[in-house]
């Protein structure tokens, strides 16, 4: 424990004296940080999905920095300092886990959700969904949100349900695809979308990170496509569909994951 202080305390002198010293670091103001921080977690997430774990441990690096520079901005304008965001958020875990340091009983992951969504609300918020951030991009969105209302009980019950429900969606994008009306199909090819995200939590399956690695595979494949006909002296944008699918379904074998 002692090693893990003097770590953090050293990151936090090093801040202090960067903010003092560094002609960027004193220019910077936390708005001029939130797109790297947002930047940084787009990062982190790669590494993640990468499994490389020495970029893990960098990545997460940056983010204490972050967070580090955050508080130390604000506290020069008697907002809040670091001790106020670590108070701030142990305060919080053990005030949501009453069934760690309380006599409120939760046996699995379910009831833990469902006590920590109630005593949200407790808490003042207006909303089980005000803490859905607005930016977050919209698989995600939509992943939080059905955790959320989860979390009081408004779910399906089975799966089955969800897919007869996503069917249901299909179906209706279809009849107005027929009808070529592109804006209840956008609403109607939302809602597909919506109910197959419903549909992954279901089947345990997290939707962002499984279109990402499929993005990742993709890409994959196509580069080894790319690279093929190139080596064969091929011209891509000169290729029919046929002939580009001839060299994709090798690269479908090279590339399998």
């Amino acid at each position: 424990m002692k090693n893990k202080a003097k770590a953090f305390i050293r990151l936090v002198e090093i801040m202090d004296r960067l903010r003092e010293e560094c002609p960027w670091d004193k220019k910077q103001t936390i708005d001029s940080l939130r797109y790297l921080t947002i930047e940084e977690m787009y990062e982190l997430s790669d590494a993640i999905l990468d499994k490389n774990m020495d970029e893990i441990k960098k990545e997460l690096g940056d983010l204490m920095l972050h967070i580090v520079f955050y508080s130390r901005i604000a506290s020069e304008k008697k907002h809040f300092d670091i001790t106020d965001v670590l108070d701030s958020i142990s305060d919080k875990l053990i005030h949501r886990h009453p069934h760690i340091y309380g006599d409120v009983v939760a046996n699995d992951v379910k009831q833990v959700k469902e006590n920590w969504e109630k005593l949200k609300l407790k808490e003042g918020k207006k909303s089980v969904l005000e803490g859905v951030p607005k930016s977050l991009p919209a698989i995600v969105k939509a992943y939080r949100i059905q955790e959320k209302v989860r979390g009081i009980g408004f779910d399906w019950q089975n799966k089955n349900q969800v897919w007869d429900k996503f069917q249901e969606e299909i179906e209706e994008f279809q009849r107005e695809e027929k009808k070529n009306d592109s804006e209840k199909m956008e609403e109607e090819f939302g809602d597909v979308l919506f109910s197959l995200v419903n549909y992954s939590r279901f089947v345990n399956i997290n939707p962002e990170d499984a279109l990402e690695k499929t993005n990742k595979k993709f890409i994959r494949r196509f580069q080894f496509m790319e690279q093929k006909i190139k080596e064969d002296g091929l011209d891509l944008s000169k290729l029919s569909f046929e002939q580009m699918n001839t060299f994709w379904d090798m690269a479908k074998i090279a590339c399998l994951k």
